[in-house]
């Protein structure tokens, strides 16, 4: 019984995480603001869910290939959101060092 609730919290929380973080993610403008929102998703969720499945099913082959899995996605998620904010750069500037950048590019070309 007590089980069954730790396990319904976990989950309901993890649900409650990602819920509010959409709601973020609509209501933010552009994708640096976006971007904040996405972090509690792709982490604390997994980890949320990770503990409701090891309290569910103890420590085994498969709690451990769900552990592997959330630590995978604590490793992989920072750089996927560099990756993001790079591409998002290039795309609104033409390139990801910025327009400081890119004058001080532009004026050393322009020199005899």
């Amino acid at each position: 019984m007590t089980e069954t609730v730790v396990i319904g919290i976990l989950l309901g929380l993890a649900v409650l995480v990602v819920l509010l973080s959409s709601v973020g993610l609509v209501v933010m403008r552009d994708v640096y603001q976006r971007l904040h929102y996405v972090a509690p998703i792709v982490l604390i969720a997994p980890v949320l869910v990770a503990i409701a499945i090891t309290v569910k099913e103890g420590w085994d082959s498969n709690t451990g290939e769900t552990w592997l899995s959330v630590g995978f996605l604590l490793l992989v998620a920072p750089f996927v959101s560099h990756a993001t904010v790079r591409a998002a750069r290039i795309r609104e500037e033409g390139d990801w060092r910025g327009a400081a950048s890119r004058a001080r590019r532009e004026s050393r070309s322009t020199r005899p």
